[in-house]
């Protein structure tokens, strides 16, 4: 079953997340939001590496007001991140966030949340209701003998009730937690009782490695269950490196399509070729195309020419020089240094060519 397709529709500036629609990468910006020069810049950097939603934090009035400058130049839409103070949410929604994330338990009283949401009805702006383990309310940690999934879920749902009950279900729900299983228990329970579009993620993963592979452990497991319209890969780095893995994890699930896929072997004591360096700078080179294919870097003659002709194009690796191969055919035999200008040839011409 693919709850994804049963979630409601939420437009997010010019973006539409659920009731099927394409699961859309979403990352943070790591600068103050009122260095409007800096923000925008790392916005830019996001944009062009495939971000489709960035969420911002506005801790304060300067950065509230930063908003509407931002948001001139740009061209996705930005998510305001609001704690504590629900003045900041209103302000943020009155220069033009396109949505903002709260957390109810930590704005106050109804009287707050009930003048958030007012402010967002009347402007039409969704809200995304989070909610981490971190934070989990000391009675839900009480109640379930620690923080567990059961308790995330019943914060969230708790949460979601209130915005309900002012009358208002624009709303996208989030609940995020650090320990992988935990949270993908979370979400395959709260899957079941929420039909709000869901953000997922597996908050503070760790670094570009070890955050890597949480993420791509916690997100292959819940997105393969239908479950996840909008993603965020949370690391310890550059948030560029969010977008790529973001990507990464999609055309891996089959969740989206367009872009290269490269395939390379592991290399063993057959490997004639500086098979590693060739295959990273494979992967440089195919970032820069906009083409739906498979390219292959292999290192041996064993299973080498018939891994590439799985591939539409590939490189087999010999003594010093390489096959070309492309279709399952053997194009031409190349010198191993002139193995990725024959490919950069290739993927130039490859629409006039096919």
């Amino acid at each position: 079953m693919s709850y994804r397709d049963n979630t409601k529709v939420v437009h997010i500036g010019d973006r539409v997340i659920g009731g099927g629609n394409p699961v859309l990468i979403q990352s943070m910006t790591n600068t103050r939001t009122e260095d409007v020069e800096g923000t925008v810049a790392q916005i830019l950097r996001l944009q062009e590496a495939g971000c489709e939603i960035i969420r911002s934090t506005v801790p304060n009035i300067e950065a509230a007001r930063a908003l509407s400058e931002i948001k001139k130049r740009i061209s996705i839409p930005i998510v305001a991140d609001i704690h504590f103070d629900y003045r900041m949410a209103i302000a943020a929604m009155e220069n033009g966030a396109d949505k903002i994330r709260i957390n109810p338990g930590n704005i106050g009283s109804r009287e707050r949340i009930a003048a958030v949401v007012s402010c967002a009805k009347e402007r039409n702006i969704p809200i995304r209701v989070g909610v981490n383990s971190g934070s989990l309310e000391k009675e839900l940690v009480q109640k379930y003998g620690g923080v567990t999934a059961e308790g995330l879920v019943e914060s969230a749902l708790d949460k979601v009730g209130i915005i309900e009950d002012l009358g208002y279900d624009n709303m996208v729900v989030s609940i995020k937690s650090s320990n992988v299983m935990l949270c993908v228990k979370a979400h395959e329970l709260l899957a079941k009782k929420c039909a709000y579009p869901l953000h997922v993620g597996i908050t503070e993963a760790g670094t570009v490695y070890s955050g890597n592979i949480k993420s791509a452990v916690g997100l292959g497991i819940i997105l393969g269950q239908g479950i996840g319209d909008t993603i965020r890969v949370s690391l310890s780095g550059d948030p560029v490196e969010e977008i790529k893995s973001a990507k990464m994890i999609l055309k891996t699930l089959e969740l989206r399509k367009g872009g290269i896929d490269v395939v390379s072997c592991p290399t063993c004591g057959r490997t004639k070729i500086d098979l590693i360096g060739l295959a990273n700078q494979v992967e440089t080179l195919v970032s820069g195309y906009d083409l739906d294919i498979r390219v292959a870097v292999m290192g041996c003659a064993v299973n080498g020419p018939g891994e590439a002709r799985e591939a539409d194009i590939g490189i087999a690796g010999g003594i010093g020089e390489g096959l070309l191969i492309k279709g399952g055919e053997v194009v031409r035999k190349v010198k191993e240094d002139e193995l990725l200008d024959a490919l950069k040839e290739e993927l130039d011409n490859w629409n006039s060519g096919n």
